[in-house]
């Protein structure tokens, strides 16, 4: 079996710049129901969603933070007693003994190793959390340097939403009981059970009721939020750690007989067993090295939500599972736009066709006049609709998921709701959103609302609304318009198909006639908007040639694709406003409102190099090793900030410091899509 490995270097030219980084980069594992593990590679917790087991849980609940540390310590036979893991102390500052006692950081096909090494003695500790399962293993084994030491291991917990505020006080005390080896932890009906086992040699918990007060987290207060917290513990459990075996502690909110059906070695084992086989499923070059480890990072988005009960009723009643994508850990739900911009890197690429399958048909049951949902809230089994975009983009993930699987009947499935989506626009849907028969173009836009990927709103502040006509909407409706006409006419319904082919062209003249910029050599982002035709320079435009159906006339290619990377591009993404403008943000920092206002006025977003990599190919279609040039420096990234993945955006100016979300599926997604594309054997599906 195949093992992919990131190693994570530790040293550095001194404690200070050593200790920075290793609280800056951080690490993260799911569990394919939207739950998770997260923290720092010292394991000081900085975010409030930093835990050891953040638990996936029906509506109301949603995700609920459960087990938030571990503190460990060995005692030797000669009676010294070592803390050996990065911690907290009460008052507020951090505490870092131990920690020089790490030696090494790696990631093993995703899952994090730890190796500390004390007198002399050194240990290994594991973290897996089970498939589809709430529940977290944590593994210890003795290397070497000892015959035998005995580990204790205490508990640390805030049951909270895994969103909210660190200062969350309980409504009810926390109660523990135990019943031979069964601990579990409860704090009133409302709440899930926390079952704890501990297995090894000569496992004990003694009861010790303690309350750390005023830890810090240094993330939560960068990004103005409430940055004191309270953790409680029961007590600690003490196991003997004998040279070669295993010492585990197991946490969950699964039943007992769950629990104990799967033992945490074997549950090791088997998740390392089922992440070779979707290295093994990819596409061949996506099976070593770099590709390997974004088709990894690809599966932590992919997920099974918990709840939604009638929608996974209605996929079992056809034959079908219900699947959906994460947007990013750790505050993103699943997103509509994400998921379908995201479906070919995640799904197709990886050699996940059944579930691309799956998530297309169980958005198309989510269609609700003409659009399909912009998000679920967190807790909650009911979307919101408030997109433009999301449904232009669920016609490309149709298209690209019939290029790779010729899959007609899921075609034949969907063809109601693409032709009701499609004749809902014509005649004009909610949110403003319609064609302007005047001209055929699409316009979208109501007052409160973000309806385009620009979608950053504080209060009642809309940051970039963009109302009118957007670039972007209307390469992606022409694309629609084309993709739908193809399939109507392969299922010999020729007249539809030429009524649609006639709505694109009259859609295909008025963007070259209303959208290029003369003065300044490339596309308004907006015509027709609040303030007439928008002239900033943002890379929306790209997508007028990177689309499978390009919008935008062949001759203009090259002077937009020459503007976008002299003034967009960096090695990180795209910027997503060109520096000079009023509005331009160099960086991403401060609070809410600060980041809000720069999320889309500079901030560079790494999935945004997938459409200038299709749109340099398709005018440079010889010109893959350029093409794979664009891709290396971020690639570097997984190295950087949550190891071994992709983040969200990073700052418009050098050093493009990482920032927002630490793991991103369309960054991802399309950094695992154009790596594929640009190898110079490979025709593009």
């Amino acid at each position: 079996m195949i093992t992919v490995t990131r190693e994570v270097a530790i040293e550095a030219p001194d404690e200070s710049t050593r200790t920075r980084q290793l609280l800056e980069r951080e690490w993260l594992v799911t569990n394919g129901l939207g739950g998770y593990a997260s923290g720092t590679a010292c394991g000081a917790l900085t975010r409030r969603y930093h835990g050891l087991l953040v638990a996936a849980l029906p509506s109301p609940l949603g995700r609920t933070l459960v087990l938030n540390r571990l503190t460990e310590v060995v005692r030797f036979e000669d009676g010294r007693t070592t803390h050996f893991g990065g911690d907290q102390k009460e008052g507020g500052a951090l505490d870092f003994k131990g920690l020089e006692y790490l030696v090494g950081f790696r990631l093993e096909d995703g899952l994090p190793v730890w190796r500390y090494q004390m007198h002399g003695a050194l240990i290994e500790k594991r973290l897996v959390l089970v498939h589809n399962q709430n529940t977290v293993h944590l593994i210890y084994r003795l290397i070497s340097g000892a015959a035998r030491l005995r580990l204790k291991l205490q508990p640390s917990l805030q049951f909270r939403p895994h969103d909210a505020p660190v200062n969350q006080t309980q409504d009810e005390p926390y109660l523990f009981s135990a019943l031979e080896n069964r601990y579990q932890v409860s704090a009133g009906a409302n709440q899930p059970h926390l079952r704890l086992v501990i297995s090894g040699g000569r496992g004990t918990f003694t009861l010790e009721e303690k309350t750390v007060s005023n830890i810090f987290y240094a993330v939560e207060h960068a990004r103005g939020y409430e940055d004191l917290g309270s953790l409680w513990s029961p007590g600690y459990f003490a196991v003997d750690l004998v040279e070669g075996a295993d010492a585990s502690l197991s946490a969950s909110t699964e039943s007992w007989e769950t629990i104990r059906a799967l033992p945490p070695a074997e549950a090791l084992a088997m998740e390392r067993e089922r992440r070779a086989m979707m290295v093994a499923a990819a596409a061949p070059p996506m099976r070593k090295g770099i590709p390997a480890e974004l088709v990894l990072a690809a599966n932590q988005f992919i997920i099974t939500p918990a709840g939604r009960y009638e929608d996974r009723v209605r996929a079992h009643a056809r034959g079908d599972e219900i699947r959906t994508v994460i947007a990013g850990y750790h505050w993103f739900t699943d997103w509509g736009r994400d998921t379908m911009i995201s479906l070919e890197g995640l799904t197709l690429v990886t050699g996940r066709h059944t579930e691309a399958g799956w998530i297309l048909r169980t958005f198309a049951q989510y269609v609700k006049d003409g659009l399909i949902p912009n998000l679920f809230p967190e807790g909650h089994n009911e979307g919101l609709y408030h997109t433009a975009d999301a449904t232009l983009w669920f016609f490309h993930a149709l298209g690209r998921y019939l290029d790779y699987t010729g899959d007609r009947t899921t075609l034949r499935l969907m063809l109601p709701q693409m032709r009701e989506i499609v004749e809902r626009h014509l005649a004009g849907t909610a949110f403003g959103i319609g064609v302007d028969r005047e001209d055929g173009l699409l316009r979208q836009g109501a007052p409160g609302y973000q309806l385009t990927w620009m979608d950053a709103k504080v209060g009642d502040w809309v940051v970039t609304p963009r109302r009118g006509k957007a670039v972007e909407i209307n390469a992606l409706w022409y694309n629609a318009l084309r993709l739908l006409a193809k399939w109507l006419a392969d299922e010999g319904d020729q007249g539809a198909a030429e009524r649609l082919e006639r709505q694109a062209e009259q859609t295909r003249a008025s963007f070259n006639r209303r959208f290029w910029y003369q003065e300044g050599g490339y596309l308004y982002d907006v015509v027709d908007g609040e303030s007439g035709d928008d002239p900033s320079c943002r890379p929306n435009q790209l997508f007028a040639i990177a689309l499978p159906y390009p919008v935008l006339a062949p001759e203009r290619w090259e002077p937009v694709l020459e503007t976008a990377r002299q003034r967009l591009l960096t090695p990180f993404g795209m910027r997503t406003l060109a520096p000079g403008h009023p509005d331009y943000k160099t960086s991403y920092h401060g609070d809410l409102l600060a980041r809000d206002a720069a999320y889309h006025q500079g901030t560079v977003w790494p999935w945004l190099i997938g459409p200038f990599v299709d749109a340099w190919l398709k005018l440079h279609p010889d010109q893959h090793r350029v093409a794979r040039g664009y891709l290396q420096s971020l690639a570097t990234q997984l190295d950087e900030q949550c190891i071994g993945t992709i983040g969200e955006i990073s700052d418009a100016d050098e050093p493009h410091t990482p920032r927002g979300c630490v793991a991103q599926a369309w960054s991802v997604a399309e950094l695992l899509r154009c790596w594929l594309k640009s190898e110079p054997e490979t025709s593009g599906s």
